[in-house]
């Protein structure tokens, strides 16, 4: 089985940037981005294990539990299981636990969701009002742009699956420390999807017998520390590692108009209602092809690919 590590290129770092110069020189380039030295307010020394569990008390929270740190969407190799919000961060802080799920070593993590998880998004100002007293947001965006703000909690060591998301947003790395590896939407064809996610569990140690395309992916990465801002603009893939326990909050906000987004959506992860048809048409014109024999099927199927190489693909050389 063959394995290697990729290199990775740094994701830059930039400090105190204002909204008007994101907007003006950070924004328009699609590419992520870290900000220093953000304004973020009290959150990042107030928000310890005890300030948390006193301040958000004993409020029911539906968590992921996984016997393993590498977390796989796919496969769900973790469970569900709700616990009071204060038992459940000090168990999370925890590296053995005396009263487990699965293992004493088990992971968790908290993602927060709406009330109605079917029709409310996460808000913390409405899940958790108290701790959003303590946290100032970089408004970077119109507020009619805004989509969530997703408050999360990993134990250490915990890894999440690369996906992307449809909406552009800040991961706020509020305490802990985190490590992000990253793909440009541009290397899609190289990432084995299955829905928004990658079949490519362990970035670290790929198997490229069972992945080989993956080698051509240019991985991106960079280490949030406490108060550090990530920028993941829209369809960015991102792999995140919990190096320690740690909180943090991300906000979405739409980065299309709001028509173009499907209604149904409190994950903000369903593709644009445009791409949607579009697939779904493809999908169709795929299942015609079946019609004729594989010879036919090929060249018309490689005539298709050329048009849309041609009609769809932006023609600069990023």
């Amino acid at each position: 089985m063959e394995r290697r590590e990729q290199p990775a290129v740094q994701v830059p770092s930039l400090d105190g940037v204002t909204r008007e110069r994101f907007l003006r020189d950070v924004y328009p380039r699609r590419e992520p981005v870290v900000l220093k030295g953000m304004e973020l307010g009290p959150c990042t020394t107030k928000w310890t294990v005890d300030y948390l569990s006193q301040a958000a008390g004993s409020k029911e929270v539906k968590i992921h539990v996984s016997a393993v740190p590498q977390m796989d969407f796919l496969s769900k190799n973790f469970v569900y299981r709700t616990l009071p919000f204060d038992v459940f961060v000090r168990r999370a802080a925890e590296v053995k636990h005396k009263d487990y799920f699965l293992s004493e070593d088990e992971k968790y993590y908290l993602r927060s969701v709406g009330e109605d998880v079917r029709k409310d998004i996460a808000d913390i100002r409405k899940q958790f009002p108290v701790l959003a007293e303590d946290v100032q947001i970089p408004e970077y965006f119109e507020k009619e742009q805004f989509f969530s703000s997703v408050f999360r909690i990993s134990s250490a060591g915990l890894q999440l699956w690369t996906h992307y998301d449809v909406m552009d947003n800040f991961l706020i790395q509020v305490t802990g420390r985190k490590r992000v590896v990253l793909y440009s939407p541009r290397d899609v064809p190289y990432l084995y999807l299955s829905g928004t996610k990658s079949e490519v569990l362990d970035v670290d140690n790929p198997d490229f017998e069972k992945y080989p395309l993956f080698a051509k992916a240019k991985r991106y990465q960079c280490y949030l520390e406490a108060g550090d801002v990530l920028f993941i603009p829209a369809m960015w893939f991102h792999n995140v590692i919990s190096e320690e326990f740690g909180v943090a909050l991300n906000v979405f906000w739409k980065h299309l108009p709001a028509e173009c987004y499907d209604k149904s959506d409190t994950y903000g992860n369903k593709d644009p209602t445009a791409a949607s048809r579009a697939i779904q048409i493809l999908d169709r014109a795929l299942k015609t092809l079946e019609e004729l024999p594989e010879e036919y099927r090929d060249f018309y199927a490689r005539r298709m690919v050329l048009r849309i190489q041609e009609k769809a693909y932006r023609n600069d050389n990023g």
